[in-house]
């Protein structure tokens, strides 16, 4: 096993999707955190789908098999950073990918998405799976 990793929504989704080359890489790393508006993601799209209370259940059972990031004061100090570098560089990102980015940051943490706009973020380790 190689350490620690973050998701992002669309990795998880991707996952639930049954993607074997994401299971591969998910099941060599001894620890997998989720940022918790990834979290909240997460429980949307179940509470969003025709297929609402399986897949809640689903969710919940892989949200409670993770660690659950959570946001701090210094996340916060984080997000104001990041967001004002993005600004003047004239590259925002969606909201609740400025939160994800610093929770990662935080924690030194290498971050496993599909968007790009992540490799905008200073200071983030970032991996596209």
């Amino acid at each position: 096993m190689i350490g620690e990793i973050a998701l992002d929504t669309n990795v998880v989704i991707a996952y639930f999707k049954g993607e074997v080359q994401v299971k591969e890489k998910l099941l060599a790393f001894s620890k997998v955190y989720l940022p918790v508006p990834v979290a909240g993601e997460l429980l949307f799209a179940a509470e969003n789908s025709a297929r609402r209370q399986e897949n809640l259940v689903l969710y919940r059972e892989f949200i409670h098999a993770c660690r659950v990031l959570n946001i701090t004061r210094r996340t916060a100090t984080l997000y104001a950073r990041i967001r004002a570098t993005l600004k003047r560089r004239g590259r925002p990102i969606p909201e609740n990918d400025l939160w994800i980015a610093p929770l990662c940051v935080e924690k030194g943490l290498l971050l496993a998405s599909r968007d790009e706009h992540f490799r905008e973020v200073p200071e983030l380790f970032w991996e596209r799976w």
